[in-house]
């Protein structure tokens, strides 16, 4: 799946776009998965466009940004996520809004459970 994302970093005046690719369903058909899948992917785009040498496979969390789900003006949906570092706006997706926004909580709040150590 190809998606477009919008890149605005905080001091700059102008954003930037990029195609991004994953391996994932369409998004009607996406899983919870695919949703931090797609989320952890804007991150890692925000953070490249701020540092292109940034290590790739370095984990991401998904807490400490605020994010929306709009419907796009031509059909379909929008996510933007808003960091200090700057904002990020991946879309339009073909998927309701009510459904992908319950999708995003969940993988935020799935994402907070820290795994329990084993003494």
């Amino acid at each position: 799946m190809k998606f477009k994302v919008d890149i605005w970093l905080r001091g700059n005046n102008h954003a930037t776009t990029e195609q991004l690719t994953l391996a994932s369903r369409e998004p009607e058909a996406w899983t919870d998965e695919d949703v931090v899948l797609v989320l952890s992917t804007m991150l890692r785009a925000l953070s490249r466009a701020k540092d292109p040498t940034e290590d790739v496979d370095r984990k991401i969390k998904l807490r400490g940004f605020s994010w929306i789900v709009n419907p796009y003006d031509s059909g379909g949906v929008v996510i933007a996520i808003e960091l200090t570092l700057g904002a990020v706006v991946a879309g339009p997706f073909d998927i309701g809004e009510n459904k992908l926004t319950a999708m995003i909580q969940r993988a935020i709040e799935t994402d907070k459970i820290e795994p329990q150590a084993v003494h």
